[in-house]
């Protein structure tokens, strides 16, 4: 594969703009500290990780978000982002800014030590909880995510269903993310999303407002197990031969900004992970003054861009088209 100029070709073969309007999402990772180590992890998060963000770097942000009047939407994420001592005052701030927080949550944090009361204050600040739940048997999230993770994530919707998320017109939402076990794309996400309901609520009485489907990135640790495999080039074929222009024009990067736990800016989580900087340097947040100083800058590209524009496309916030 010829790296960056093959993605960025296909781009211009196809009149795709990619360039960043107002900045209406702030995704922040807030460090790689997590008490699991999932196998598909493009961030290589786990136990014993000590990159976690600072106060300052946190004070930082906040004095950046009242200067940025287009933001909606802070998301955060890790890591397991709860454990970050600094978590709290950061939702605490955005809220109190009528921002819509986002806790991508592995469900297991709420049984680690000092997190007994995690549920009911995301609760009480209306906090969007973005769960992940990579399916919806025992024992394929426990080969993805370790022995007993299952169990705990089940325990965890359910004591979010007692305080009222995912219940209809409660006005506390629960999605679920569903990545798929191996080197293919994800099925069809409302398909996908009939099945996780189906058999949560017959099997465990558990409810949720939506899922996402994410593909796997080819980075990190999904990217060596491909490599230990050798179905690398395979997996970039399939990604290339099911590139979707409709998706690839409504990438999540054109209104996003990605914040790493050392205050490095990217252009989405996925390029943080690969230190690709945004705006072609290395550029910290205390180099501008407004988020939207990175509107109609050219955005980072490379071959792993095609994990967000094959087939239905994939975001954070799940399939595109």
């Amino acid at each position: 594969m010829s790296n960056v100029v093959a993605f960025a070709k296909k781009i211009r073969d196809h009149q795709i703009n990619l360039k960043r309007s107002a900045i209406e999402t702030l995704q922040i990772n807030v460090g790689k500290l997590c008490n699991q180590a999932c196998h598909h992890c493009h961030v290589e998060a786990g136990p014993l990780r000590t990159e976690i963000m600072s106060e300052e770097t946190i004070d930082r942000i906040i004095a950046l978000i009242e200067k940025t009047p287009t933001l909606k939407t802070i998301d955060l994420t890790g890591g397991a982002p709860e454990l970050n001592p600094s978590f709290r005052k950061l939702v605490l701030f955005a809220r109190s800014r009528n921002l819509e927080v986002i806790d991508r949550c592995n469900l297991t944090v709420f049984y680690e030590k000092g997190q007994e009361d995690l549920p009911q204050f995301l609760k009480d600040n209306k906090i969007h909880v973005i769960a992940s739940l990579p399916c919806y048997t025992k024992d394929n999230v426990d080969k993805q995510r370790g022995r007993g993770v299952f169990d705990k994530s089940v325990e965890a919707l359910k004591l979010l269903n007692s305080l009222g998320y995912g219940v209809s017109g409660t006005g506390l939402a629960l999605d679920l993310v569903y990545n798929p076990g191996g080197a293919f794309l994800p099925g069809a996400q409302e398909k996908l999303q009939a099945d996780y309901k189906r058999e949560l609520k017959h099997y465990f009485n558990i409810e949720f407002n939506n899922l996402f489907t994410i593909t796997n990135m080819p980075i990190k640790r999904f990217l060596e197990d491909l490599n230990r495999q050798g179905k690398y080039e395979s997996y970039m074929e399939l990604l290339v031969n099911n590139f979707n222009p409709k998706a690839a024009d409504s990438v999540m990067c054109k209104t996003l900004v990605s914040i790493g736990w050392d205050g490095q800016v990217y252009d989405c989580d996925f390029n943080q992970m690969l230190e690709l900087p945004a705006a072609a340097k290395k550029i910290t947040l205390w180099d501008f003054e407004n988020f939207n100083e990175f509107v109609e800058k050219t955005i980072a590209l490379g071959d792993h861009c095609y994990g967000c524009t094959a087939g239905a496309g994939s975001s954070c916030g799940g399939a595109l088209t």
